[in-house]
Formats: C-alpha cells, sequence, structure tokens
C-alpha cells in the first residue's frame, strides 16, 4: 500500500476546548502506547491508512464522518507530540492554511537536530503537496499539510484538499517507505465518485501526455493497483449499515454482560465500570487491532460518542477514566511493569474471541436510545450544550 484516500463532507465550525484537551491527551496516549508496543515505523504506517485514521477521529470524539476530523486530530496531536519528540522519536510538522507553509522550515529545524537531510525532506513536502494539487486535477484544491517523521527519516504525509462544488473533502495519504517515484503512480490509483475524465500526470497511461509536456521517455503501461478507499455518506446520524454490528456487539457484550472477574487477562479491570470499560475495548483496537478492523470507523464514535452529539453526546466523565487508564498503563510500561498494558492489549483479544459466537441482534437503535438517555450521568456534552435527563424518567435496559 503505497498511499490511500478518503472522501468526506465537508464540515466547518470548531471543535470545543473541553473537547480539544482531551482528543489532545487521549490521542497522545494512543500515539504512545502504539510506539512502545509495535515502533516508529508501525505508527507510520497507520497514519498512512485512511480507515485507521478515520477510526482515531471517531474513538477522540469527533464527528465521525466529517473533514474535521483531518484537521482536528492532527492539531490535537501535534500538540502533544512535539513538546516530546526527543522522548518519543517523532514529530509533526505543518497543518492548515499557514501552518502547511511553515512546513519547510519546521523539515530543517528537525534536520539541524536530528541529522537528517533536510533539503530532502523538504523536497518531498513540497512534491507530495503539488502532485496531489496540481499533477491529479480531480477537483480537490489543497488546504491542509502535515508532514510526520521519526528521527530516523521515514515519514507519512496527510494532506486535505476541499471541492466547494460538491461539498466534499479528500484526504490524501502518503507513506516514503512505499513511495518509489512521485511523478509515476504514487497512490497505485486514485478512486472517488465519478466526476467525468480527470487530469491525472500520474497515471503511468498518461506518458504519452507527459512526453509532449515534459518531453519525457514513453513508457509501456501498466494495470494500476488499487489503494485504500474511504468515501463516507454526508448524513450525520450513525446508522446500523455504517457499522460492523458483529464486531460492536460484541465489544458491548464484553463490557456490560460479561464477568470479566473470572478472565484471568482481564483482572487488573475488574473495578472498572462497564461503560468505561466499552471506551477501553474500543480504544484498545485502536492500539493493537489489524487494518482489516477498521473498515467501519463508525463503530469507534462508540467509545466516546461525538461533538455534535451524533451517535451520542461526549460522556465527559467516561472519557476522563479512559484518558486515566491510559496514562497510568504507559508510565507503568515505561518502568517495565507491563501488567496494566497487557490487561488493556486482551481487551482486543477477549473481544474477538466472543466475535466468533455471537449474533446481533436488531437493537441498534436501543443501543443509541439508551446511550443518550443516560449520557447525563457521565456529564454528556456536545457543541449543543450539557445533557439532560430524559422528561418521561423512563430508563432504557438492554443489559
Amino acid at each position: 500500500m503505497k498511499s490511500g484516500h478518503a472522501d468526506l463532507p465537508l464540515h466547518y465550525g470548531t471543535v470545543p476546548l473541553w473537547l480539544a484537551q482531551r482528543m489532545s491527551s487521549l490521542g497522545g496516549a494512543i500515539v504512545e502506547s502504539i510506539l512502545l508496543e509495535y515502533g516508529k515505523q508501525s505508527l507510520l504506517e497507520h497514519f498512512s491508512n485512511p480507515f485507521w485514521f478515520q477510526s482515531l477521529g471517531c474513538v477522540l470524539g469527533m464527528d465521525w464522518h466529517s473533514s474535521g476530523i483531518t484537521t482536528s486530530v492532527l492539531g490535537a496531536l501535534k500538540k502533544y507530540v512535539n513538546p516530546r519528540s526527543n522522548e518519543l522519536g517523532i514529530y509533526m510538522c505543518g497543518g492548515r492554511g499557514k501552518a502547511s507553509r511553515k512546513t519547510p522550515a519546521e523539515l530543517l529545524a528537525i534536520a539541524e537536530k536530528t541529522g537528517l537531510d533536510g533539503n530532502s525532506l523538504v523536497y518531498s513536502s513540497k512534491l507530495a503537496a503539488k502532485v496531489d494539487n496540481n499533477a491529479i486535477q480531480d477537483g480537490f484544491q489543497l488546504y491542509l499539510h502535515s508532514f510526520i517523521l521519526s528521527d530516523e527519516g521515514e515519514w507519512t504525509i496527510v494532506q486535505q484538499g476541499m471541492n466547494t462544488e460538491s461539498k466534499m473533502a479528500r484526504r490524501y495519504h502518503w507513506l516514503s517507505s512505499e513511495v518509489k517515484s512521485f511523478v509515476e503512480t504514487p497512490h497505485q490509483f486514485i478512486y472517488g465518485p465519478n466526476q467525468g475524465e480527470i487530469l491525472n500526470l500520474t497515471d503511468k497511461n498518461a506518458t504519452s501526455t507527459k512526453s509532449s509536456m515534459l518531453e519525457l521517455t514513453k513508457e509501456r503501461p501498466v494495470d494500476l493497483l488499487q489503494e485504500l478507499q474511504l468515501i463516507l455518506p454526508k448524513h450525520h446520524e450513525v446508522t446500523a449499515k455504517d457499522v460492523n454490528l458483529k464486531r460492536l456487539g460484541a465489544a458491548l457484550a464484553l463490557a456490560h454482560e460479561t464477568d470479566i472477574s473470572s478472565i484471568e487477562s482481564l483482572m487488573l479491570l475488574k473495578d472498572v465500570g462497564p461503560r468505561t470499560l466499552q471506551s477501553l475495548a474500543l480504544v484498545s483496537e485502536v492500539i493493537h487491532g489489524t487494518p482489516s478492523r477498521f473498515e467501519d470507523p463508525a463503530r469507534f464514535s462508540f467509545a466516546h460518542g461525538g461533538k455534535d452529539g451524533h451517535p451520542f453526546p461526549v460522556p465527559i466523565k467516561i472519557y476522563d477514566q479512559t484518558i486515566e487508564h491510559m496514562h497510568t498503563a504507559i508510565e507503568k510500561a515505561k518502568m517495565d511493569d507491563k501488567e496494566k498494558s497487557s490487561a488493556l492489549f486482551n481487551l482486543t483479544r477477549v473481544s474477538q474471541e466472543l466475535e466468533k459466537g455471537f449474533t446481533p441482534n436488531d437493537r441498534f437503535d436501543d443501543w443509541i436510545e439508551k446511550e443518550r438517555a443516560e449520557s447525563y450521568k457521565y456529564g454528556g456534552r456536545s457543541v449543543f450544550g450539557k445533557a439532560q435527563p430524559p422528561k418521561n424518567g423512563d430508563q432504557l435496559s438492554l443489559f
């Protein structure tokens, strides 16, 4: 996989401070956990996967399908990662608008500290932006460019463009270890809603066009391979068809129906409440899950809801408990005490075991109704205000 992309409905507005701070703390803990368990190259590979990136945004409480995930997640992580770059060995450059134009200067400063080839990094940054903005004329104009690199010189690029006519945004993902040429099929294949013919000068089949324009030697066209592609709908609500009900149901059953005190690998979590366990199970999967398990990013919004209230308001108290558990696990792991982080990892393993014999029911809408009805208990909050108790006082019981 050389790169991938995601097509997302354009969303405007800002992330409220109460959520932005938590996104930075939890997102940073997820980044640190991946680094501790799997290393720098694995983290960069995660960022190059549009499905994983969208899932990360969902588990952090952003609107599950919107273009705002890109700007908000990258901004939150940059605030957490860069002050710790010397320790983590990871640097984040660029951003939206004016911040994107600071990328070359940031890369040269990092190169000065690390001994990396700054000019080569700047060249890669500028050329990737030129390719997605100019060589591929698909109607999307870039407005965000983020360059994430390790102190070993490997990098991933996440950039996003908008199409004001279709009211859609397109996010592009690159991974340095898989890019053999910037000007010849760096994306393997470009896919999106059919907008008629587009000009793609990176396609090998465009060799004759490039020859006449750039006096390049014509090369033999070859079949293109398909890249990772994620196209999300415009509807705000999360529906049953947006998630893998078997996977979501197993995670909910683990949290609410399973006596984890009887599962040896989860003993350290026996005092965690069911609702917090639900969030931790989904966060754990973002860290430890394999690529194929991120095909339905909306599922991860069942960890901490969404700032627009879909599928339910952000449960602040649960969010804070999740952050506390994650940072405790990280600090213990740094002291060679990995029992807590192992227990969090086992949440993913046990949940996947439950999936094998789990049959989804037709109560998806009831799950959402229950979360909304009980949101006030957990300090539920959205951009529309704080969650209130149900007017009729009724509570829905599913477990």
